[in-house]
């Protein structure tokens, strides 16, 4: 065999052993300063085909929230927290609160919603499991304090293949209409 028709055919293989090529999209994600405009639900890609993504949080009554947050994770994949604390600023600003967590569980995505592990705390590390395409890993997390009219959320950033990556800063306000905290953009 000639090395000419070796080497493209080689290209793509050994180009893509060369790690992961990732530009993170919309890290902050209210695109206006009003961010007035609802939204159902944000979901943010990282490498490897991980991904993170939540809905609008359920509003309490004493004004703090309940949040989920759904993160999935490939077979093979695992993605290593950098730090445990799920954070609640004022607008590209200071600390509010460090969400308390109320469960974090995984299942494969082929089984039952009702067989799942519930894990006491947030993991050192998302692992897919073996027996699925995909493992899901869900966390709910509460904030009993009042919060104000426009808050974010920042879940923690991960160390993917090595490499660390930024979290996506989720953005939230309260609409009086709806008489509830959501998702803003």
């Amino acid at each position: 065999m000639r090395l000419r028709y070796v080497v493209p055919a080689l290209l793509p293989l050994l180009l893509s052993a060369c790690g992961d090529s990732f530009t993170p999209v919309d890290l902050y994600m209210a695109k206006t300063p009003e961010c007035r405009e609802w939204q159902e639900g944000s979901r943010y890609d990282l490498p490897r085909g991980i991904s993170v993504s939540t809905t609008p949080p359920r509003t309490l009554p004493e004004g703090g929230a309940e949040f989920t947050f759904v993160y999935l994770v490939p077979r093979g994949q695992r993605a290593l927290f950098l730090s445990r604390d799920y954070q609640v600023t004022a607008p590209h600003g200071a600390l509010l609160a460090k969400a308390e967590l109320v469960s974090f569980y995984q299942r494969a995505t082929n089984s039952r919603p009702e067989i799942v592990e519930v894990i006491p705390k947030v993991p050192d590390m998302l692992i897919a499991g073996a027996t699925a395409d995909d493992t899901i890993w869900r966390v709910r997390l509460r904030v009993k304090e009042k919060l104000p009219e426009r808050f974010d959320v920042v879940p923690p950033a991960f160390e993917i293949a090595l490499s660390k990556y930024p979290m996506r800063t989720f953005t939230y306000r309260y609409f009086p209409e709806r008489q509830s905290f959501g998702l803003c953009r």
